[in-house]
């Protein structure tokens, strides 16, 4: 039976949101993350933009060394066969996904003439034909703003696709025009037609993309075929955001229409979410908000006499699934007293401190000094103090995080 896989987008269309962003070593802390969480896929950048080079080619290498496997690393790029060369001049990516618009409001308005519903084909069979050309080992079409797109020009534009090699057609929702009935049938009947795996991506405009996002996802099970849906960590994502990683994964688990359908990717460790959610929100300066599925303060939290009685009774009463599901429960220690702390600015004495207490040692002042220099350029380079996640990743990786940070214009 097909199954339902995540993709998670955040460093792309993520950290592409405006007032937000990313440095290079927190994209590949999140890609860690991403991979112990389970997730089927990373879109992890931009191939063809220069600045993005290093660290998408060090997570690569990360990758064939083990480090970031079994995840795949995909790549996004416009679907004209020019993004494509530069994408492979710069990256070594083996997954891409070309993205092209397909509705008659960005033909008319976006495109200006420049382009028709004809040469849109063209120019994306064309830029599917470049990457296979280069060796992609999978292809992904997105028709961007597929949900305002003619059904029928979408079921053609998504066979010329496959029949020039396109893995998977990616429906996006880019301005969470769609509701769950349509986006189901839609997807459905795309599916249908074309037998070819759909890539979901919804945006959450009018706060239905998690709703969005699994019907659309039963709909294209329902056809037949796999079903990919995008997410981001948080709900981030342009304007009102994309589909929340973690809510989609607890509508997949615990839903009254799902949880008994066992669709959702076995390789899903939901009690990674905690962290993920927490670092997320660390990197980008966005609180997790307080009744944020899973993940908010309160999602566990009862004050009402009625479901606090309840909650200590049977916390089924009150909680479709254990907090421990989430990896949480832990107790978290705030210092209150003296704290060592190292950073573009500190020195030797308290950098060997901070590591101690990470149980970390080194097995020579050389090493010792050599680590010292990274975390310096590292603070400088995510503009924040440094977590565990970051200070051990650069002692266990120091050439690679070397390569991630460098960036020359």
């Amino acid at each position: 039976m097909p199954k339902v896989y995540i993709i998670d987008v955040t460093n792309r269309d993520g950290v592409q949101t405006s007032r937000i962003g990313a440095a290079k070593l927190q994209k590949t802390i999140l890609n860690l993350m991403l991979n112990d969480m389970g997730v089927f896929q990373s879109e992890f950048g931009f191939p063809f933009v220069r600045h993005e080079a290093n660290y998408l080619n060090t997570n690569i290498e990360l990758w064939d060394k083990g480090v970031l496997s079994p995840m795949r690393l995909a790549g996004w790029c416009r679907a004209i066969p020019q993004d494509v060369v530069n994408s492979y001049k710069y990256a070594n990516i083996r997954h891409i996904n070309l993205s092209i618009s397909t509705s008659n409001q960005m033909i008319a308005n976006k495109f200006k003439g420049k382009l028709d519903r004809e040469s849109i084909i063209k120019e994306m069979t064309e830029a599917v034909s470049a990457a296979k050309s280069y060796g992609a080992l999978t292809i992904g079409v997105n028709a961007e703003d597929a949900s305002r797109t003619d059904i029928n020009y979408l079921i053609r534009f998504a066979q010329a696709a496959k029949d020039a090699g396109a893995d998977a057609i990616r429906y996006c929702d880019t301005l969470g025009y769609d509701d769950p009935s349509t986006i189901y049938s839609r997807i459905n009947t795309l599916a249908k037609e074309v037998g070819i795996d759909i890539e979901i991506h919804c945006h959450n405009d009018l706060g239905m993309a998690v709703a969005n996002s699994v019907e659309g996802a039963k709909g294209a099970i329902d056809a037949g075929v796999n079903a990919y849906i995008n997410t981001c960590i948080n709900g981030v994502g342009e304007r009102a955001g994309n589909a929340d990683l973690v809510s989609c994964i607890l509508a997949l688990r615990y839903s009254s229409g799902f949880k008994d359908l066992n669709l959702l990717d076995e390789r899903i460790n939901l009690a990674k979410a905690w962290k993920l959610a927490k670092y997320a929100s660390h990197v980008f300066d966005i609180p997790i908000p307080l009744n944020q599925p899973g993940v908010g303060r309160n999602a566990f939290a009862h004050e009402s006499g009625i479901h606090a009685d309840g909650a200590l009774k049977d916390r089924k009463n009150y909680e479709l699934y254990d907090y421990e599901d989430l990896g949480r429960g832990e107790p978290e220690i705030t210092h209150t007293g003296r704290i060592i702390t190292t950073g573009a600015y500190g020195g030797i004495k308290g950098f060997l401190k901070v590591y101690a207490d990470l149980g970390i040692d080194f097995k020579t002042p050389q090493e010792a000094h050599r680590i010292l220099e990274l975390v310096q350029y590292a603070d400088l380079h995510t503009g924040k103090p440094l977590v565990e996640e970051e200070l051990r990743f650069i002692a266990d990786y120091p050439d690679e995080v070397s390569k991630i940070m460098t960036i020359t214009p």
